[in-house]
């Protein structure tokens, strides 16, 4: 009775589909457990052996937890959307939709060869219209909501038209416009396009004017790391910024939120600290500047220093900033105007990276310091941007070194206000330093001079104190075609919302998916479809990649419903997700959005907890084992790696699928490429050897594995425990085909504890020794912990030492070897759930009893002294744990090795620590 996994795998995989044995219900009488992937987007080119890293490590914890008696919801669907489609559609001529329905037909086959437990019957697809109906109507509550920051939270625009009907905005700041104020009476009056206006502006999902990188040439906009030094990246062309409408989400009225939301979750310290400084909340004020000469108009400044107040010796304005316009006296115009030429040019990734390089222009205007009446030049500059804070710094060259650098170049006279602390070579950002030339504040230390400061700022009414976040609110819109359109329309360009009857807004064909005219979406293009009637139109941009992947964990609670997207009795019993397993490539994306919908659905009282995810796993990345050849420059000879510095050689990367370890299959590599077919090679020993370079798993590199061809040839109960085996889940590590054959020679090994090739099945009834229970009981105990905590590369390695050892025992007993299938079921599903069978059950061993631990089979009940005699080691000698000091002194004494090496001394003390040691000292 051999192992035949192949047949194994097969039979028990098409079982369980037979069954449903991982159908998975929402009413069950068992504490639930929700473990979540990070779905995938289904890339025409497959799954290769680094993708399914975290889908093994989060489906042993699904596996075990429902061993232990949990309720366990394990999805999986397709994060379908999004550019990459679209870009494959464009190159191949092919509709999204039909490769999408390719591709993720051909991931399924991958992951179910695996034998993952997912419930397939909650399937989603984000691309599918019965999904993406739901992400419309989710973006309809966020259109029809605002953020009461008194209340904290998100509630329906209604209730903000009946306060406005009733007090204005008195005590509701606008976040989107600070400067809208109106009384009960004004709104009143307004008409209703004013009105809406001003109710966009308070929208969690909003519309506004955002400027772009707008690529005439290929007649698009482009994300900022689509273009590279004012031209994009594809073909080279010039880029402009260009102002269009866009949507975005208010996520900056969350900002608080999610930070403090950040100590109620098991993140990694490093992934909460990326969250923390991409939210970036800091603590300052701001201050109200007068322009000299013009009294039309003032310049409002955000610092965390007001204590500087008297070191500033100049000011820097956004480019982009509307009062540019209005205080650039006449003989400065035309220098602005060139720099703006340029600002232009630049992606705001550019402008915030390139901190080496200053640039600048004056508008000719100054402000004049609220306190002294000094006059300040103004200055534009890129690296100010006019989206953080007032897009206006006050800049104090003592204490920063930007602001030292950049007037040093210009050659702006700095102003010391910190003493010796200043040396003239370097800013320097303390805040422990004594004022000097400060007015009020001199002889203060600076940390208390910033609340003095600031309440000097707020009794004189020139500004006031203000928190403000790095973060920006997310754009929404993308002028693609593949992504999911809004339910928007325009009447008389007064957007409106569709009606919950009207979803979902479906995806029309297209012919094409070139832009519109003046950068819009390809949908733009598809007058019948846009134009609904003479004065209503519909939205052709569509939302990002993120829209679908936002709320999908919510979805996957109740998949089929057809009246919302959840009910609500589905997401109280699964609740918050206890794992999500993803990448930190996420980090200030993916992660941050979703936390937003939740927290909005939550306020609006459409689920019943506001953090989406309890713990997050960040598996690591398998790196590719990339093998290389070397190729006699200018000739079609190869020279194997020892041999290589004998010759001028160029390396090659080589198809990783044609190298057992680093020997190339020689006649496979002549086939491989036409160019190599009538290749040479320069062999060591007769063979050629490849070299090795760890890189990024890339088709472009050959360094990419199949997982079929690695399942196929040794299984996937190998492949599981392989990828776990290599190291700690949250690690990078590089993959090596070579490497799992010791794992497969493991599975192999435990089969023959169970069955003979000869004989059959070998386990008996018999009680197990003493021996064979301390195995295993250390097992479960290990076993258990480290699959509660990930830990399972050393999981991994506790099997491969209890196997050992047993066969060491020639242990065969049922009491045994049973209880250990239940452990490795997790792992290594397929052959733990064979030979269950073969010991006679019946039922699955998906929902066997998980082992109990009990000390009582592991404790030790002698230990085995080392006996030193004056520190040095001489023999050991074993003694009960219980024993009593003085029968263990008298044995001690007794022994005739003792006895030589005290040389007929006389004994000064015996020493005897319990459990550890025995020292005589003579």
């Amino acid at each position: 009775m051999e192992y035949n996994f192949r047949a194994i795998e097969k039979k028990w995989q098409e079982h369980w589909v037979k069954t449903h044995a991982y159908r998975v219900s929402n009413n069950s009488p068992k504490p639930k457990c929700y473990v979540m992937d990070m779905f995938p987007y289904p890339s025409g080119t497959g799954l290769h052996v680094g993708h399914p890293l975290g889908y093994i490590s989060s489906d042993i914890y699904a596996r075990y937890k429902r061993l232990k008696g949990f309720n366990v919801l394990h999805p999986m669907g397709w994060d379908a959307f999004g550019l990459p489609a679209e870009q494959y559609a464009l190159e191949t001529g092919q509709h999204p939709a039909v490769t999408t329905a390719q591709n993720t037909a051909f991931f399924r086959k991958q992951l179910d060869n695996i034998g993952f437990s997912f419930d397939w019957e909650r399937e989603i697809n984000t691309s599918d219209p019965n999904y993406y109906k739901w992400t419309q109507s989710i973006f309809l509550k966020l259109f029809n909501s605002w953020f009461d920051r008194s209340q904290q939270k998100a509630i329906g625009i209604d209730k903000l038209i009946a306060l406005f009907e009733s007090n204005g905005n008195a005590g509701h700041e606008c976040p989107g416009d600070r400067t809208i104020s109106f009384t009960a009476a004004e709104w009143k009056q307004y008409p209703e396009a004013q009105q809406r206006e001003i109710l966009m502006h308070y929208r969690l999902g909003f519309l506004a004017y955002a400027e772009v990188n707008w690529c005439a040439a290929l007649g698009t906009v482009l994300a900022n790391d689509e273009v590279v030094n004012g031209v994009s990246e594809r073909g080279g062309h010039p880029v402009v910024k260009k102002k269009m409408r866009q949507w975005f989400l208010r996520i900056t009225e969350y900002a608080n939120r999610l930070l403090e939301g950040l100590e109620t979750v098991a993140y990694s310290d490093a992934m909460k600290e990326m969250q923390r400084n991409w939210i970036g909340k800091s603590q300052g004020a701001e201050i109200t500047f007068k322009i000299d000469g013009n009294a039309d108009n003032v310049l409002t400044v955000y610092t965390t220093r007001p204590d500087t107040i008297f070191g500033v010796d100049f000011m820097v304005v956004a480019p982009e900033h509307e009062l540019v316009g209005k205080i650039t006296t006449p003989d400065k115009k035309e220098e602005i105007e060139k720099y703006l030429d340029y600002v232009q040019s630049r992606s705001e990734r550019e402008r915030m990276a390139e901190v080496k390089s200053i640039t600048g222009a004056f508008t000719g205007a100054y402000a004049v310091n609220p306190f002294n009446g000094k006059l300040i030049p103004v200055w534009i500059s890129e690296y100010v941007l006019a989206g953080y804070g007032t897009g206006a710094i006050m800049a104090v060259p003592c204490g920063d070194q930007r602001d030292f650098l950049f007037a040093k170049h210009f050659n702006i006279p700095i102003t010391n206000i910190i003493g010796d602390a200043f040396n003239g070579e370097e800013a320097n950002p303390t805040k422990d330093a004594i004022l000097q030339h400060s007015d009020f504040l001199n002889g203060v230390n600076m940390k208390a001079a910033m609340d003095i400061a600031a309440d000097k700022i707020e009794s004189m009414g020139i500004g006031k104190r203000q928190i403000n976040y790095k973060m920006r609110d997310s754009g929404f819109s993308r002028q693609r075609y593949w992504g999911e359109p809004f339910p928007i329309v325009y009447r008389n360009g007064i957007p409106y919302a569709l009606e919950e009857k009207d979803l979902p807004v479906t995806l029309p064909h297209v012919e094409n998916y070139k832009p519109g005219e003046e950068g819009e979406g390809p949908l733009a293009n598809i007058t019948d479809w846009v134009n609904i009637d003479a004065d209503t139109k519909r939205e052709t941009n569509t939302m990002p990649g993120y829209a679908g992947s936002s709320w999908y964990f919510l979805r996957y609670a109740d998949p089929h419903n057809t009246s919302t997207f959840a009910d609500r009795s589905a997401t109280d019993y699964w609740n918050q997700v206890d794992v999500y397993v993803g990448g930190t490539e996420h980090a200030v994306g993916h992660l941050l959005y979703s936390r937003l919908w939740t927290k909005a659905l939550y306020d609006l009282g459409e689920i019943g907890f506001d953090e989406p995810y309890k713990k997050l796993i960040n598996q690591g990345m398998i790196g590719g084992s990339s093998r290389l050849v070397y190729r006699v420059r200018g000739t079609n000879t190869f020279v194997s790696l020892g041999l290589k510095d004998q010759y001028e050689t160029d390396a090659l990367h080589v198809d990783v699928n044609i190298v057992d370890g680093v020997e190339l299959d020689i006649e496979a590599f002549k086939k491989w490429k036409s160019d190599y077919s009538n290749a040479e090679f320069v062999l060591e020993n007769g063979k050629y050897l490849c070299g090795t370079q760890l890189e990024k798993m890339s088709k472009r590199l050959f360094n990419t594995v199949d997982p079929n061809v690695v399942v196929e040839k040794y299984g996937a109960d190998t492949f599981r425990m392989y990828e776990m085996f290599l190291g700690p889940v949250e690690q990078s590590k590089p993959w090596e085909t070579k490497g799992i054959e010791g794992v497969h020679r493991f599975l192999k090994k435990l089969w023959r504890l169970y069955a003979d090739e000869q004989k059959g099945l070998i386990v008996k009834d018999a009680a197990a020794t003493p021996e064979e229970l301390k195995v295993l009981h250390k097992t479960i105990q290990k076993i258990d912990a480290d699959t509660e905590h990930f830990s399972y590369n050393t999981a991994v390695s506790q099997f491969m030492i209890c196997v050992n050892e047993l066969s060491t025992l020639k242990s065969n007993k049922r009491s045994i070897l049973e209880p250990l299938l239940i452990l490795l079921t997790p792992y290594a599903p397929h052959v733990s759930e064979e030979l269950w069978h073969l010991l006679g059950n019946t039922s699955s061993i998906l929902d066997a009893p998980y082992p109990v631990f009990e000390e009582k089979y592991v404790k030790e009940s002698a230990f085995n002294y080392p006996i030193a005699v004056n520190g040095k080691t001489r023999t050991e000698l074993s003694f009960a744990l219980d024993l009593e000091n003085t029968v263990i002194e008298e044995t001690v004494l007794a022994n005739e090795t003792v006895l030589k090496w005290m040389e007929g001394k006389p004994l000064k003390k015996m020493i005897i620590v319990k459990g550890k040691m025995i020292n005589i000292v003579i």
